[in-house]
């Protein structure tokens, strides 16, 4: 009888053992499960951040123009796309560059600097496999209304990373009144500054 008891005491000691095991594994399960559901959460949304930023940029006159108009900047999964709306210009061709410094003080726009040229380039076209700036952006139509729109987009241009050969941050997009010929040193031969707008977050 002792026998029986002893062994049916030690079993029972057994089952309830396994099932407090069991729950505390489904327990540890559920709380491993939810901790990588937040992370999932949290890592989504620190990309979703990372790969959208935008800036606009408001032209201003210069030289005595009547320009008025804005860029936008927009950085998604690696590219940074440029929109523009110009309004103010004569019909015809005019060309568009970004200058090396976001200061669009001086009334004729020089104080924005040269071309920007992180990688010291020759200037040319866009994409010319003989060098261009990273600011080359080129020319762009304007209408019998005075209005000219400006897009491209690439992979050569951030926003505000931490590589000073991509980043656009602190440059300013200059707007002039004649065309760049692609091939005239430093800047195209492109004319007067006729619109500035400084690149800042």
């Amino acid at each position: 009888m002792k026998r029986i008891s002893i062994s049916l005491l030690f079993c029972a000691s057994i089952f309830i053992f396994s099932c407090k095991n069991e729950g505390e594994q489904n327990e540890n399960e559920m709380e491993t499960t939810t901790d990588s559901e937040l992370m999932t959460e949290e890592e989504d949304q620190d990309r979703s951040s990372e790969e959208t930023k935008e800036i606009t940029v408001d032209l201003e006159a210069k030289s005595g123009s009547d320009l008025s108009g804005s860029v936008t900047f927009t950085e998604e999964n690696g590219e940074v796309r440029m929109e523009g709306t110009i309004s103010g210009l004569s019909e015809g061709t005019h060309a568009i560059h970004i200058h090396e410094n976001a200061d669009c003080s001086a009334e004729d726009g020089s104080s924005a600097g040269g071309h920007w040229n992180p990688t010291n380039e020759p200037h040319g076209e866009w994409g010319d496999s003989e060098g261009y700036h990273r600011g080359d952006i080129g020319n762009f139509q304007v209408d019998s209304n005075g209005e000219g729109n400006v897009s491209m987009s690439t992979d050569q241009w951030c926003i505000g990373c931490d590589d000073e050969n991509m980043n656009i941050v602190g440059k300013a997009v200059i707007v002039h009144d004649g065309v760049d010929d692609y091939t005239s040193q430093p800047s195209g031969d492109a004319g007067t500054r006729v619109g500035c707008g400084e690149i800042e977050m």
